[in-house]
C-alpha cells in the first residue's frame, strides 16, 4: 500500500507540471491584463509596474520564473491587491470554502445515500418514484436557480434565515449556501446509490445470505450496503475536491469570502497569480481525493489489493 501510495505521489508531479504550464500560457493569451483599466494608465506608469511585477520580461522567462518560485511554495503576491500574497488570501478563503464544501458533502452522502436505499428497497413502489422524481430534479435544477430561490424564500419571505454573508461563520448564515451546494449532490447520490443497491442485492452471495435465515437488516446493512458503496466513493473524491476548492455560483450569490469568490474577482480583474494559485489549489485537492478513494476502495472491497 505505502508503495502504491508513493507511485501515486510521484505520477502527481508530471500531472500539476502540465497543469501549471498550460493555465500559464491560456490565461495570457486572454485579451486585455491586470493593469488595462477603462480610464488607463499613463504609459510610463504602466511600465514602472509591470517591471516591478516582472511582466516586461519575455513570456518564456516569465514562466521559468513562475515555475521556480512555485516549486518553493511561493505563489506571488497579488497584481491587485499587491499588500497581500496568493497564499495570503488563500490562508483566509480556504477555510470558508472548506467549512461549506464539507458540510453540504457530508449532507449530500447521508441524506442522498439514505434516500437511495429507501428507493432500492422499494423498487417500482411509491417511495421509489418519489425519490427518482426528486432526483431527478434535484439534479437538472442548476445552482444559479436553486440559490436565488432559497434567499427568495428562506430570507426575503421567510425570514428565516439571512439572504447572504459570512457572518464570522455562524451557523444560520451556512445553512443556505450548504443546501444549496448539497441538493445537487444529494441528487446524484441518490441516483447512484439507488442503482448500485438494486444490483448488490440480486447478486449471489446476498441470495446466499437470505437463504441461510439472516436478518433483513444483516443482509442490507453488513452485505448489500457494503457492496453498494463503491461507486458512491469513487463518486465523492471528485465532488470533494470541487466542493472544498469553493463554488464560483453558490460563494458569489451569496457573498461568502471562500475561493471560489476569490476565483471570480481574480479572472474579471485579469490576477493572474491568484487565478494560478486557484488553478493548483484545484488540481491538488483533485489529485489527492482520488488517491484517498482508490485508497478506501482497499477497506470497501476486500477483493481490491494494491500490491
Amino acid at each position: 500500500m505505502i508503495l502504491y501510495v508513493i507511485r501515486r505521489l510521484l505520477t502527481a508531479i508530471p500531472t500539476l507540471f502540465v497543469i501549471v504550464t498550460l493555465a500559464f500560457f491560456l490565461i495570457r493569451v486572454a485579451p486585455g491584463g491586470p493593469f488595462n483599466q477603462e480610464r488607463g494608465l499613463h504609459p510610463e506608469i504602466k511600465a514602472n509596474i509591470e517591471r516591478q511585477f516582472g511582466l516586461d520580461q519575455p513570456l518564456v522567462s516569465q514562466y521559468l520564473s513562475y515555475l521556480k518560485n512555485v516549486l518553493h511554495g511561493d505563489f506571488g503576491p497579488s497584481y491587485v491587491l499587491p499588500n497581500f500574497t496568493v497564499a495570503e488570501r488563500f490562508a483566509a478563503g480556504l477555510p470558508v470554502s472548506i467549512q461549506l464544501g464539507f458540510s453540504a458533502l457530508v449532507f449530500a452522502l447521508l441524506v442522498g445515500g439514505t434516500l437511495g436505499v429507501i428507493a432500492a428497497l422499494n423498487q417500482n413502489k411509491a417511495g421509489d418514484y418519489a425519490v427518482i422524481a426528486t432526483a431527478t430534479a434535484g439534479s437538472t435544477i442548476p445552482t444559479f436557480v436553486i440559490a436565488p430561490l432559497i434567499q427568495l424564500l428562506f430570507g426575503l419571505t421567510w425570514k428565516l434565515l439571512p439572504v447572504g454573508g459570512w457572518g464570522d461563520g455562524a451557523l444560520i448564515n451556512k445553512i443556505g449556501p450548504v443546501l444549496t451546494l448539497a441538493l445537487p449532490q444529494m441528487a446524484i447520490v441518490a441516483r447512484l446509490m439507488r442503482g448500485s443497491m438494486i444490483e448488490s442485492l440480486r447478486s449471489h452471495h446476498i441470495r446466499t445470505a437470505r437463504a441461510m435465515g439472516l436478518s433483513d437488516w444483516s443482509v442490507v446493512v453488513k452485505h448489500a450496503l457494503r457492496g453498494a458503496m463503491l461507486p458512491i466513493v469513487s463518486y465523492a473524491g471528485p465532488a470533494a475536491a470541487a466542493l472544498m476548492t469553493g463554488s464560483v455560483i453558490v460563494e458569489t450569490i451569496f457573498a461568502i469570502p471562500g475561493v471560489g469568490r476569490e476565483f471570480v474577482q481574480a479572472a474579471l480583474n485579469r490576477d493572474y497569480t491568484v487565478v494560478m494559485g486557484t488553478v493548483v489549489l484545484i488540481a491538488v485537492f483533485t489529485i489527492l481525493f482520488n488517491l484517498i478513494v482508490d485508497i478506501l476502495y482497499a477497506f470497501v472491497d476486500p477483493r481490491v489489493r494494491y500490491d
